[in-house]
C-alpha cells in the first residue's frame, strides 16, 4: 500500500521510519538530517525527504511534549522517554534539512509542487520549521 498525504507519517517511508526510530533511538533521528545535510548530496530524493519531515515531527514532539500528531503508539511511548535535553542539539540541523526537503533540490518538493495539495503540504512543513526555531 502506498500512503500519500500532506501529514508527516502520510506516507510508508516514514512509517518506516517510526520503526527505525523504535529499533535505534536517537541515532535515526540524527542520520535522517545527516543524510540530507551531506555536502556531497546535490539532490534530495523523496524518501530522504520523506524521512526528514517524519524526523523532524518526532523531534519536535520530544521538544514540546506534544505527542498529538504521531500516529503509532510505540512512537509516542519512546517520544515520551526521549531526553529532550539531549536532543535539542538536533534542532539546527532538522531546520536545515527541512530547508533543502523545501528546495529546487529536492524530490519530495517537486512532487508535491504537481500536486493540488502542495501549499498544504508546504505549510505542514513550514509549521515544522517553526516548531523547532
Amino acid at each position: 500500500m502506498n500512503l500519500w498525504g500532506t501529514g508527516p507519517f502520510d506516507n510508508d517511508a516514514a512509517k518506516a521510519f517510526a520503526d527505525e526510530v523504535l529499533q535505534d533511538g536517537d541515532y535515526a533521528l540524527d542520520e535522517a538530517f545527516d543524510v540530507v545535510l551531506d555536502a556531497d548530496m546535490d539532490y534530495v530524493e523523496a524518501e530522504e525527504g520523506f524521512r526528514v519531515v517524519a524526523a523532524a515531527e518526532i523531534l519536535a514532539a520530544v521538544l514540546t511534549d506534544d505527542t498529538s500528531r504521531l500516529v503509532d503508539a510505540g512512537l509516542r511511548g519512546w517520544v515520551q522517554n526521549a531526553d529532550a535535553n539531549a536532543l535539542a542539539a538536533l534542532k539546527t540541523s532538522a531546520r536545515n534539512a527541512l530547508k533543502r526537503v523545501l528546495s529546487d533540490q529536492s524530490e519530495l518538493g517537486a512532487l508535491w509542487e504537481e500536486s493540488s495539495d502542495a501549499e498544504a503540504w508546504r505549510s505542514e512543513v513550514e509549521r515544522l520549521r517553526a516548531a523547532l526555531d
